[in-house]
């Protein structure tokens, strides 16, 4: 039990810890980080009640339409609605690169929390394969999902249609993931150059996260050699 819980952890934390080492600036205080990411763990239960129902009573039988909208969109909006209703007004909360931090926190959370209940049910054989595809995915939708909610709160206005992407850009990629998970005989054909694609993005958006937190605490300097003037 002890490797089973150890190899369902360990993915989630490696990428938890590489986000987080990333912000070069005023460093998110980790009980928050934690906290954000036990919210995710929990999101597990409830999210994995709806889909059993819709699961039993058969509400959703085509394919495109279950990728979509029993596991994408139930997963992202709810790891959504987290990160802006906890985390967006939060003080902590003081630069574009923060989003990176919370969103990848969040979706870890609740990867990791998946990961483990999966390995417990199938076996530790299944441990990298876990590690490769679900729990890295879940980590670049959140970091996805983070850099617009960033960009949403430090940018001038429209901060809505930042906002908004920031839920629409990871639910339409969630969705594109497990539809060919489900929809492919050979998915691991079109799964590979599609979780490149999602690393190069997601590592687009840390990097131009990262250049917006500088901007910003390079005006804030300014300000306030203003003020001492």
């Amino acid at each position: 039990m002890l490797g089973l819980l150890s190899a369902g952890i360990a993915p989630g934390l490696a990428l938890l810890s590489y986000f987080y080492l990333k912000d070069q600036y005023e460093t998110e205080p980790l009980s928050m980080v934690f906290k954000t990411f036990i919210f995710g763990a929990i999101l597990v239960f409830p999210i994995s009640f709806i889909q059993y129902v819709l699961g039993t009573e058969q509400l959703i039988q085509l394919g495109i339409i279950k990728a979509f909208l029993s596991t994408s969109l139930l997963e992202e909006f709810f790891k959504w609605f987290i990160l802006f209703f906890t985390v967006y007004q939060h003080v902590a909360f003081d630069e574009p690169y923060d989003g990176i931090v919370y969103g990848a926190s969040v979706s870890l959370g609740f990867a990791t929390a998946e990961n483990i209940f999966y390995l417990v049910a199938n076996g530790l054989h299944h441990a990298f394969g876990r590690a490769l595809l679900p729990v890295s995915s879940h980590a670049l939708f959140g970091v996805i999902m983070g850099y617009y909610i960033g960009k949403g709160k430090f940018s001038g206005n429209p901060k809505s249609k930042w906002i908004l992407l920031s839920l629409v850009l990871p639910f339409i990629l969630h969705g594109i993931y497990d539809y060919i998970l489900i929809s492919q005989k050979d998915w691991y054909v079109l799964m590979c150059p599609f979780m490149i694609f999602l690393w190069w993005l997601g590592l687009r958006k840390v990097k131009n996260a990262r250049a917006l937190s500088t901007k910003h605490f390079e005006a804030r300097l300014k300000v306030q050699k203003t003020l001492h003037l």
